[in-house]
């Protein structure tokens, strides 16, 4: 089994880590007792870390499945305890998942790009595509002026190319 230390060496898995949990949750994951479970009180204990940020850290973890809890039921008091431990065995294909759902969207956006003529209002700004435009008779719905074509290609470019790298990335170019 991987430990965090190995996958933490890895820039790109730590960059992804650092943007989901932060620098307080990269701190829990370096101090959190491998391969056993423990409450979040008591890794809040341990660690010296904030128990909101222990919190916070473990259901982020845990909505990406890669921490799960086991509940205890205290019979005395009927409290319940959650004892946590981590899955990052399941980080790579987390990881996957989401490149995927990202190159499911930039095609959706490419498509669109592909799809549709737009028009630019130069004085607000605002980009209306060839429907819209058409229903306002070319003139900008804010101000009045008339709408110009906009070339989206430079656009439309750049998502194929993301797309087209993203594809590469996966093996599925």
């Amino acid at each position: 089994m991987v430990t965090i230390t190995e996958l933490l060496a890895d820039p790109a898995i730590k960059a992804y880590l650092l943007h989901m949990v932060g620098e307080e949750g990269i701190e829990l994951l370096m101090r959190f007792p491998e391969g056993e479970e423990h409450s979040d009180e008591e890794l809040a204990e341990m660690t010296e870390i904030s128990l909101n940020t222990v919190r916070h850290t473990l259901y982020t973890l845990y909505e990406k499945r890669l921490a799960e809890y086991r509940r205890l039921k205290n019979s005395e008091t009927g409290w319940l305890t959650y004892l946590w431990h981590l899955r990052l065995d399941r980080l790579h294909g987390v990881i996957e998942g989401d490149i995927r759902d990202a190159l499911e969207h930039l095609g959706a956006r490419l498509a669109y790009e592909e799809r549709n003529d737009f028009y630019i209002c130069k004085d607000c700004g605002v980009i209306y595509t060839f429907s819209d435009a058409a229903e306002w008779n070319f003139e900008c719905p804010n101000c009045e002026e008339m709408l110009e074509h906009f070339d989206n290609e430079l656009i439309a470019t750049a998502l194929r190319r993301r797309v087209e790298k993203i594809r590469e990335s996966l093996g599925s170019a």
